[in-house]
């Protein structure tokens, strides 16, 4: 893997994200975004998997597990995007009116952050990809494992918080049902897991370590930012004090046995 490959393979995602700000901004829903967001590690790991020159096992290894991550989380967000439009996702809604002056330009900027995110995020998977090691390690061996773990948590949970909100009769209702009862984001705990899963791939490699940049960076967004931040907020809106109540009882991120409460 060359440096060149790195740079046009920057240049795609910022020419990607440009591409994906215009059909939103023509569609007038920005949401669009998460979907490209997902779906752009895939090609994205195969091309870089294809141009390196380590050991052939451990790439196709990474970069069939990054795809079938990265298909499945962006499917399950087209999914949900195409169910609601025209209708935005919250988040965004809300962005048009905090950045009602000069929106567009913001917006602009906003998707190619997103489009250094992807870069940034990689960086695991690019150091891991460069290892020339002719065999599998312990290290690899436990992210396989993990990554089971995280995608088949991942799934259950978008699944079960599907079926909630189909279902009329508990759409209404805080979703306690199966692995919602030990955490409140399940789905962003087993998301955080797939990076830990790819800086463990990578902990073997040449300056590996910086790998673990991937999960620090992620867990920061979603415990501070852009995750449980916006979606707590959300409920606390829609739900009142049946979500409050939830949150007295239930871990916010890590799945724990339910809190007794007075």
């Amino acid at each position: 893997m060359h440096l060149d490959t790195l740079f046009w393979t920057g240049c795609g995602m910022s020419l990607l994200f440009f591409l994906t700000w215009g059909l939103s901004t023509w569609l007038k829903n920005y949401g669009i975004v998460d979907v490209v967001w997902a779906y752009a590690f895939a090609p994205a790991t195969i091309v870089l998997s294809a141009t390196a020159q380590g050991w052939q096992p451990r790439l196709w290894l990474i970069a069939g597990l990054v795809t079938l991550w990265s298909v499945r989380l962006g499917s399950h967000l087209c999914r949900r995007v195409v169910r609601h439009h025209p209708t935005e996702d919250p988040r965004y809604a809300a962005l048009r009116v905090e950045w009602a002056d000069g929106f567009h330009a913001k917006m602009v900027l906003f998707f190619q952050m997103q489009a250094l995110s992807v870069l940034v995020l990689m960086t695991p998977l690019v150091l891991a990809l460069r290892n020339p090691a002719q065999s599998f390690d312990t290290f690899e061996i436990i992210g396989v494992v993990v990554w089971l773990v995280a995608m088949i948590g991942e799934t259950i949970a978008d699944s079960q918080l599907s079926a909630h909100k189909r279902d009329p009769q508990r759409s209404c209702r805080v979703c306690e049902c199966g692995l919602w009862r030990y955490s409140r984001h399940p789905n962003y705990f087993f998301e955080w897991l797939i990076w830990v899963s790819f800086a463990l791939f990578a902990t073997s490699a040449p300056y590996g370590l910086l790998g673990w940049i991937s999960p620090v960076v992620m867990l920061y967004l979603l415990l501070r930012v852009t995750g449980i931040p916006m979606a707590e907020e959300r409920s606390l809106q829609t739900k009142g004090e049946a979500y409050q109540q939830y949150q007295q009882r239930t871990s916010a991120f890590f799945p724990l046995p339910p809190r007794k409460t007075p």
